[in-house]
Parts: C-alpha cells; sequence; structure tokens
C-alpha cells in the first residue's frame, strides 16, 4: 500500500512468471495428492512415470505382445479412473501393481486362456452327468477361475490343496470358488428344469 499523495510509477516491464513446476520431479504421493485434487497435469505425469513398468509388468504376466500391449493401455485408463480409491495405505507403486495384475486376470480370463491341466491329470469322468451341453453352457457363464476350481474339483476330484498349487491361489480362495461356482450351476440348472 503506498502512502497518501505518492505518484505511482507505471511498471514497464513484463511481470516475472514464477517458476514453472517440474511435474517429473514430483514425488509419488505428491503427484497422487495432486491428481486426487482435480490436477490434470499431474494425473498425466503419473500415467507417464509408471507407463514403461506397467508395460514390462504385462508382457511378463501375459506374454503375448498384442495382448500386454492392450491390458497395458487397459490399467493406464483404469488407474485415470480409479485413482480416487487409492488410499494411500500402501506404495503407489505396489497399488498399481495390484490394480495392473488383476487387469491381466481379467484379460486372461475373457481370452479364455486357461493354463493347460497337468499331464498327470485324471481322465474326465464317463459317467452321465445329464445333458452335458447344458452344464457346458452354465459352466461357461461363470467366472473363469471359479468354473476352473469346480471342475478341478468336482470333475477331476483334485483337492483344495492341490487347486491352490495348480492355479496359484490360496486354498481359501479356491474353496470361497468352488463354493460360489457350485450355488450358481445349482440356481441355474434349477431354473433351466
Amino acid at each position: 500500500m503506498q502512502p497518501p499523495g505518492a505518484k505511482r510509477r507505471p511498471i514497464r516491464q513484463p511481470l516475472r512468471a514464477g517458476p514453472t513446476l517440474a511435474y517429473e520431479r514430483l514425488s509419488d504421493p505428491i503427484l497422487v495428492k495432486r491428481a486426487k485434487d482435480g490436477d490434470p497435469r499431474a494425473l498425466e505425469a503419473l500415467c507417464a512415470r509408471h507407463q514403461p513398468r506397467v508395460e514390462r509388468l504385462t508382457r511378463r504376466l501375459l506374454g503375448d505382445r498384442e495382448d500386454a500391449r492392450d491390458a497395458a493401455q487397459e490399467a493406464l485408463a483404469k488407474l485415470c479412473a480409479r485413482l480416487g480409491q487409492f488410499r494411500g495405505e500402501a506404495a503407489f507403486a505396489t497399488w498399481l501393481h495390484r490394480l495392473v495384475a488383476n487387469t491381466c486376470h481379467d484379460s486372461a480370463a475373457r481370452k479364455k486362456l486357461w493354463e493347460p491341466l497337468p499331464d498327470d491329470a485324471p481322465a474326465a469322468p464317463t459317467a452321465d452327468l445329464g445333458d452335458a451341453d447344458e452344464l457346458r453352457a452354465c459352466l461357461l457363464e461363470l467366472p473363469p477361475a471359479q468354473a476352473r476350481v469346480v471342475v478341478l474339483k468336482d470333475a477331476y476330484g483334485y483337492s483344495f490343496a492341490e487347486i491352490a498349487e495348480a492355479t496359484a491361489m490360496p486354498v481359501g480362495t479356491a474353496k470361497c470358488y468352488a463354493h460360489r461356482a457350485r450355488a450358481a450351476l445349482r440356481r441355474r440348472l434349477e431354473y433351466a428344469a
């Protein structure tokens, strides 16, 4: 504030711009905070920083180059859409790793990329299961992981420990998937009858 009666001088120089923010130098927590607050440049910087890691992970998990490229794009889109769900309880890179792994799992399930059964798997039962086509159609409607577990358990006689080892999932998850798959099959087959 100028004292009363002071003469004002016009500014002849352009105002200096403040230092521009170097987003690429900000840490992940700061970028996440800024992106959650609606800063699109922070979200862009976050995606650019982690894109190479996401692409490497999808290639390693899926193997196929085209599938990996699609999954990487999908994972980065999910990052943009779901960043608000990140609570900061783990490192951002850990959260993103899980998001990418889940995206790859979903992509593989959509393409029916199930691992082949082990060579020592017993032959499928030959007993009459009723309408096999109807059962097969019901199995295809289930999430692929649940269908795989119920087939390994009920058709091939695997124990839950063997299923957990063959599918790389915890025993509790295998039991849960079997329960859910059986309940869904029961509902669908009763409805169809």
